[in-house]
């Protein structure tokens, strides 16, 4: 018997601002911390988040709230929190009426924006398309891609080593997830341009999110999913027609009892978390590689770019039930987010927590990070599906660029991050190739 989908969510601004004042209402008591109305602080959300809650976790601790423009928000930091999110107190948590309900007008409801038994039963549905051997069995395709992408790649030449990934990671997934030929119709690229004007939708500030109408950041986010829901419906009408399968993911929920619709929300979902997390993760990796070009272990060094950067930075949740945690209550109904961006470089935790330094993931130093510290990937039961597919990926891709060339910094380029919802370079990352010399 299929299971219900949620609920629709109402996506009208006002309504939804109506909606979070009398939860804050309905939960009285909140955290100390910073709660009056700040349009500069909102702003520094959006521009400058880690800064703004490191000064918190150092002036309020690891439990405090934070007024966002009309919405009051609790931050919980460090290890004992993020422990306390994902896993031991993950019944107290809802993800789709927390701020992962704002990708529904892009993901519609795929694995990032359902709860319940809805989500247990479409990530059973897609664990096979996951497992270690299944994901083996894309190594020939990424190495594939990689080699491809580095063709004509020449000593001296600019790159900009974002968009170049961007392009890449899309067409590996494309092909190793969905069976979809990179090089037919709109094809990658045009894809990937998609991808970018829709997530560009959420680096606005909020102002200008909340806009309806013409030209305005919303109209750009609904016309470039028309564009992409144009590639995806046409690929699942090709093979409902022909009976044609593979395997990959796009074969095995065709199969199920899902709807055309809720199959394209799982694709549309994993296509932005099979490339928009590998893109900017390749991307600072060469970043941090370039101040230590002799350093030679990818793994350590992969797994420190994710301290420093981890994509998916931030976890907004909604508590469905209140708790304690570090001596504070936090009441039901109320948003509530862990960072592990913010949880990854704390002083307290992390010795010289803003310096690249991977051998802290070397074996003998790994085992002493403390529990629930270093969580790039989430945790507990909403774990990264997609994980050990990321890591293989980036691992291919990183290899193939360092077998023959290395990758310089400009001289005064300053690297800035945005966070569209993942993060990312602001602006693209120049860098120059260098052939490696043997």
């Amino acid at each position: 018997m299929a299971v219900a989908p949620p609920p629709p969510v109402s996506f009208n601004p006002l309504k939804r601002v109506a909606l979070e004042l009398a939860a804050e209402r309905r939960a009285g008591s909140m955290p100390p911390g910073d709660t009056w109305p700040s349009v500069s602080r909102t702003r520094a959300v959006i521009r400058n988040p880690l800064g703004l809650l490191l000064d918190l976790y150092e002036r309020r601790g690891p439990v405090f709230s934070i007024r966002v423009l009309h919405a009051n928000n609790v931050f919980v930091l460090g290890p004992e929190a993020n422990h306390f999110v994902l896993v031991s107190g993950a019944k107290h948590f809802g993800w789709r009426d927390g701020g992962f309900g704002d990708l529904i007008p892009l993901l519609g409801d795929g694995l990032l924006t359902i709860d319940g038994e809805f989500h247990r039963t479409s990530r059973k549905t897609m664990l096979p398309a996951f497992h270690r051997e299944r994901i083996a069995g894309y190594r020939t395709t990424m190495e594939e891609e990689a080699r491809r992408a580095l063709a004509g790649r020449y000593d001296g030449e600019l790159l900009d080593v974002y968009a170049w990934a961007r392009a890449l990671a899309l067409r590996v997934a494309m092909r190793a997830l969905f069976g979809f030929d990179p090089n037919a119709g709109r094809g990658a690229n045009d894809a990937a341009r998609d991808f970018e004007r829709a997530l560009s939708f959420y680096g606005e500030d909020y102002w200008l999110q909340v806009l309806r109408g013409p030209r305005t950041p919303y109209a750009r986010l609904t016309a470039a999913r028309r564009r992409l829901d144009e590639l995806v419906y046409a690929e699942i009408a090709r093979r409902r027609a022909s009976g044609a399968r593979g395997e990959d993911v796009l074969s095995l929920l065709m199969d199920t009892e899902l709807s055309d619709r809720h199959v394209r929300d799982q694709v549309m979902t994993l296509l932005f978390a099979g490339h928009d997390t590998t893109t900017a993760t390749v991307s600072f990796l060469f970043w941090e590689l370039a101040r230590r070009p002799e350093w030679d272990d990818l793994d350590s060094a992969l797994d420190e770019t994710l301290r420093l950067y981890p994509p998916a930075w931030i976890g907004p949740r909604r508590s469905l039930s209140s708790f304690e945690l570090h001596g504070h209550h936090v009441p039901a109904g109320v948003p509530v987010n862990y960072s592990s961006w913010a949880s990854h470089r704390l002083p307290d935790v992390w010795e010289d927590p803003h310096e690249f330094r991977p051998e802290r993931f070397l074996p003998g130093e790994r085992e002493k990070i403390p529990r629930g510290a270093y969580v790039p990937f989430g945790g507990g039961s909403r774990i990264c599906l997609g994980m050990r597919f990321g890591q293989l990926e980036i691992g291919i891709i990183a290899a193939a660029i360092r077998e023959r060339f290395t990758l310089e910094r400009l001289p005064g380029h300053e690297l800035e991050i945005r966070q569209t919802p993942t993060l990312g370079p602001r602006g693209g990352l120049p860098m120059r190739i260098r052939t490696r010399r043997r």
